[in-house]
């Protein structure tokens, strides 16, 4: 139940994130590009709803943006603080709409920051209950696999008793290619579209995560290599994880790093 509350809360802060790059595409094309991909950091939120929008930032100044953006990054708070700066000189025209945006835009920054505060507690409740799972240790030590991730798969498959071989699992998931065929023409392998959605999703998200582990990448990079797309080559690393999965979970043994040695047997 946690679990599936945390994928409500996963869509909303979605929603909510895409409404504030919306607004400020509209409003304010150059802060956004500064603001949109930063936009669930705390400092981003904190600058949106205590001054709202580009007249707000402006209003505020400097001296002022950075008092409220050092305390929460250090580290990039000078930096975003010119940056923001910068975007605001590069548009001269306030554009229809500005004002209401500038009453808006607090209002969904707190609505995200609160989403995100309770994502994080589930994230505490869940990882609480999976110290209680025997198996959440040997998920949890595969490359990508996360509190949230290991919580959705240990809810789909349980100890994957149900699933003879990883192919059974992968099928499950939606992971196991498929032939089209057009009368006589083969038209090559594709995923289904079928399968448990949210399965499928937690083994994507994990080897998207997985591509800072070398393994991962040589195995991803060598896909893309044959020319596959982004989300393809993701797709076949995802069907590679859940045979490593599978054995992980049948025989409880924690995820093995291979010797850098063995690398170019996945690339």
């Amino acid at each position: 139940m946690l679990v599936g509350y945390d994928d409500d809360l996963a869509g909303e802060v979605t929603r909510v994130a895409n409404r504030i790059h919306g607004l400020l595409t509209q409003i304010h094309p150059p802060l956004e590009r500064v603001l949109g991909p930063k936009v669930q950091h705390q400092a981003v939120l904190e600058l949106l709803s205590r001054c709202g929008g580009p007249a707000g930032l402006r209003k505020a100044g400097r001296s002022k943006l950075a008092e409220i953006v050092t305390p929460r990054a250090p580290r990039m708070g000078a930096r975003l603080v010119e940056q923001i700066f910068t975007a605001l000189d590069a548009q001269t025209v306030v554009v229809p709409g500005t004002i209401a945006a500038e009453t808006i835009l607090p209002r969904l920054a707190d609505s995200l920051r609160e989403l995100l505060k309770q994502r994080d507690q589930i994230a505490v409740q869940v990882e609480e209950m999976l110290d209680a799972h025997p198996l959440a240790e040997v998920l949890i030590s595969m490359p990508g696999v996360g509190i949230r991730t290991a919580a959705r798969i240990l809810l789909e498959v349980g100890d994957v008793t149900s699933f003879p071989t990883s192919a059974h699992l992968a099928a499950y998931a939606g992971l196991a290619p498929v032939t089209r065929r057009s009368g006589t023409s083969i038209r090559g392998e594709h995923p289904p579209r079928g399968g448990n959605k949210q399965l499928k999703r937690a083994f994507f998200l994990s080897a998207f995560a997985a591509l800072s582990d070398p393994l991962s990448r040589a195995y991803y990079d060598r896909k893309r290599a044959e020319g596959k797309k982004h989300n393809a080559a993701l797709i076949c690393l995802a069907r590679r994880r859940v045979d490593v999965l599978h054995a992980m979970l049948r025989t409880r043994t924690p995820y093995q790093h291979k010797p850098a040695e063995k690398l170019a047997l996945a690339a």
